[in-house]
């Protein structure tokens, strides 16, 4: 194989590098900037990676980075839940980034995509309901980043038979685990519940994870299995915030675990909340109104992982626990220059 793979700086994309190296396969990884040491250091490290500057919404760029290129993993995106002022960028990068992406891979006669999406294209349930699967898709796009997720993914399908394409989309979870340069929002939630954001009450509800090394094997056995189609990647079990908080302090003694699980009604005062923590101990920014309405809607994450299993023969090997510890070391590793 001869992949390129986007935003190869990234949490998911610098393991995904990674795991195509450590597999025997040529790698291309594309960055913003090669200029910017931040961004390709990390990659350089590696080894026998090659990097190339190529921007999503560039189609010139695109085009050159896919030269002799037979599999593309689209996973760049720009991932932010909480930052104000980044929703444009967010479904530009997103929506315009994959079909400027998609169809330079038809011009460079790519004909093998992964693309990265996530699980909050899925709809939640109420609590005690069937698991949703692939089929299923959210009408909640509140929220940028779940809008930009959604009509990005469903762009990729709409052009793969225009273009010829053989698509799979991988739906992880939210991402935990080792290798990333700067948090993520799914990192600022373990960072916020290490600083004791929740102490004082965790909100009524759940989030769903998985081991970043778990969804890099995932991309590559979509192609290595010749599968196609979308299929979710994630823990079988889907903490509550309350759990997830108690899960941490079994990690580190410091982290206490919540006073309460905090009622319904009190869910639109934790934006509140959440500004108060940042602005007063200098947590990570977690909750807008629109996230929290949609999180806190009495519904819950709840899907089956069961055709990533049957048909790619995918198992999360890291288990929650070690994941979780994996994440704070790095995030203590990193310390020290955040």
């Amino acid at each position: 194989m001869h992949a390129l793979v986007t935003g190869g700086n990234g949490h998911l994309g610098f393991n995904l590098v990674s795991t195509l190296l450590a597999r025997g396969h040529a790698v291309r990884a594309s960055v913003r900037s090669l200029a910017d040491g931040a961004r390709t250091e990390r990659l350089k490290a590696l080894g026998a990676v090659t990097l190339v500057e190529a921007d999503v919404r560039d189609a010139a760029q695109m085009k050159a980075a896919l030269d002799g290129v037979d599999t593309l993993f689209h996973v760049a995106a720009v991932y932010s839940t909480a930052e104000k002022g980044r929703d444009a960028e967010i479904l530009d990068a997103a929506v315009r980034g994959t079909e400027i992406t998609l169809r330079a891979s038809a011009a460079a006669r790519v004909k093998r995509v992964v693309m990265t999406s996530s699980t909050v294209t899925l709809p939640l349930t109420e609590p005690g309901a069937v698991p949703v699967d692939e089929d299923d898709w959210t009408s909640e796009l509140r929220v940028p980043y779940f809008r930009a997720k959604v009509e990005s993914e469903r762009k990729a399908w709409e052009l793969t038979s225009e273009l010829g394409l053989e698509l799979s989309t991988i739906l992880p979870s939210g991402i935990l685990g080792p290798g990333f340069a700067r948090p993520t929002p799914t990192i600022d939630l373990i960072r916020a519940c290490l600083m004791g954001e929740f102490r004082l009450g965790a909100p009524r509800a759940n989030f769903g994870f998985v081991d970043v090394r778990d969804v890099a094997e995932a991309h590559v056995l979509a192609v290595e299995r010749h599968a196609l189609g979308r299929f979710i990647v994630g823990y079988d079990a889907i903490p509550s915030f309350d759990e997830l908080v108690r899960a941490l302090g079994k990690i580190d003694a410091r982290v206490k675990p919540p006073l309460m699980v905090l009622p319904t009604f009190l869910a639109p005062t934790l934006p509140l909340y959440d500004a108060f923590s940042h602005r007063v101990f200098g947590t990570p920014r977690t909750a807008t109104p629109d996230l929290i309405a949609t999180a806190l809607s009495g519904k819950r994450f709840n899907y089956s992982c069961a055709r990533a299993k049957r048909e790619l023969g995918w198992l999360a090997r890291i288990p929650f626990e070690q994941s979780l510890r994996d994440t704070v070391a790095e995030l203590k590793a990193l310390a020290p220059s955040s």
